[in-house]
C-alpha cells in the first residue's frame, strides 16, 4: 500500500433524526488539532436523508469540508446501507485518520467500514496524537513518523495501551464521547460542501425496520451533569448512598460513581466515571471516599472545581483536587448537607 497517497482527516458526522450530535462536534475539534500536526484539512462525513441543512453546524464548529451522501435508503439508520455510503467516501477520496464517535451506531458502523476498506480499528480511544512509531527506535527496524498513536484502556482498564497502524491506511479509530473538546461555535466559518451521488441496492444484508420505539430514560445522564457527587469503595456499601443522594440534591446535582461500585453492584454501570466508564467535566466535582486510580483520574480530571473527601490522606485523588478534606465521609457530608439547607432556606 502506498500510504503516501492518502490525506486529511475526516470525521463521521453521526446524526439522529436529521440532527447532528455532540460526538461528532467533539471529534471535529480533536481532528482540527491532529490536523495542525499532519498540516491537512478536517472533513466531516454526513450521511442520510435531508440533512443538508447540518453541514452549517459542523463548519461553525471547524470542519474545513463537508462531505454529503444523502438518499431514502438513509433516511434510518441500517448497517449495510451506511457501510457502503461511509466506505466509498474513504475509498474515493483516500482520508490519511478517520475518527468516528463510540456509540452504539458507531460501534456497528466503524468495524464494518475498517473491515471493508481493509485496514485497521482502535476501539474506545482515549487519547490520540501525531508521533514516531515505535514509540522507542528499534535497531535494525524503520521508526515512522507522523503516525496516528491511539490510546485506550486495555485488559479490563487495567493497563493503557498505545496502538498504530504504520503499514495500512486509512488509521481508524473510535472514541469516547466526552472525551475530546469540541471548539467555540463560529457561525462566521464556512465549509467546502460536496455532495456524493451513490446507488443503494437491497441484498440479503439489508434490515427491514419494522417499527421504532422512542422511549424516555429516567436516568439522567452524567455526562450532562454540572455537579457530581461521586462515591467509591470507602462509601462502604449501597446502603450508605443516601448521604450522597441528600448533598446531590441541595447542590442541584447527581450521584455518580467509581468502578469498585459497579463492580460491587451498588450501582448502574450508567452512574460509572472514568476510563470503562464515563468521561465528565461538571463545574464541580465532590469525589467521596474514592481513592483515585488512574482509569478514575482519567475520566474526571477535566471537572472545573475537584473537591475530595477521603480518610486516607495520601491517597492519589488528592492530587488532582483544588480542594481536599481528610476525615470520615459520614461525619463530614450531613454536616455539609445541614449547612446548604440552612443557607438555602434563609435565601428563601
Amino acid at each position: 500500500m502506498n500510504t503516501s497517497e492518502y490525506k486529511g482527516v475526516f470525521v463521521y458526522a453521526e446524526q439522529v433524526d436529521n440532527v447532528v450530535g455532540g460526538i461528532a462536534l467533539e471529534l471535529i475539534g480533536e481532528g482540527k488539532r491532529l490536523a495542525q500536526d499532519l498540516k491537512c484539512d478536517v472533513t466531516a462525513v454526513l450521511i442520510g436523508a435531508d440533512i443538508k441543512g447540518q453541514a452549517d453546524r459542523l463548519a461553525a464548529y471547524g470542519a474545513d469540508k463537508v462531505i454529503i451522501v444523502e438518499d431514502e435508503a438513509l433516511k434510518e439508520y441500517r448497517t449495510e446501507p451506511y457501510t457502503h455510503a461511509f466506505s466509498t467516501v474513504i475509498n474515493q477520496y483516500k482520508p490519511e485518520v478517520v475518527l468516528v464517535g463510540a456509540t452504539a451506531i458507531g460501534r456497528d458502523l466503524a468495524p464494518r467500514v475498517c473491515a471493508r476498506i481493509h485496514t485497521g480499528l482502535t476501539a474506545d480511544c482515549t487519547q490520540l496524537d501525531i508521533g514516531d512509531f515505535p514509540l522507542n527506535p528499534i535497531p535494525g527496524k524503520e521508526q515512522k513518523h507522523n503516525q496516528l498513536l491511539m490510546t485506550r484502556p486495555a485488559f479490563g482498564g487495567n493497563t493503557i495501551a498505545t496502538i498504530a497502524c504504520p503499514d495500512h491506511r486509512p488509521q481508524m479509530a473510535t472514541v469516547r464521547p466526552g472525551v475530546m473538546q469540541k471548539l467555540e461555535k463560529n457561525e462566521s466559518l464556512k465549509a467546502v460542501i460536496e455532495e456524493v451521488k451513490l446507488s443503494f441496492e437491497e441484498n440479503v444484508n439489508y434490515v427491514e425496520i419494522l417499527d421504532i420505539v422512542k422511549s424516555v430514560a429516567n436516568i439522567v445522564d452524567i455526562m450532562d451533569a454540572k455537579i457530581l457527587v461521586s462515591g467509591g469503595r470507602g462509601v462502604g456499601g449501597p446502603e450508605n448512598f443516601y448521604m450522597l443522594e441528600d448533598l446531590a440534591k441541595e447542590l442541584g446535582g447527581t450521584v455518580s460513581c467509581s468502578r469498585a461500585v459497579v463492580d460491587a453492584g451498588w450501582k448502574p454501570k450508567d452512574f460509572q466515571v472514568g476510563q470503562t466508564g464515563k468521561t465528565v467535566r461538571p463545574n464541580l466535582y465532590i469525589a467521596v471516599g474514592i481513592s483515585g486510580a488512574i482509569q478514575h483520574l482519567a475520566g474526571m480530571e477535566e471537572s472545573d472545581l475537584i473537591i475530595a473527601i477521603n480518610k486516607d490522606e495520601t491517597a492519589p485523588i488528592f492530587g488532582v483536587a483544588d480542594y481536599g478534606i481528610v476525615g470520615d465521609y459520614k461525619k463530614i457530608l450531613p454536616g455539609l448537607t445541614e449547612k446548604l439547607r440552612a443557607e438555602i432556606a434563609a435565601k428563601a
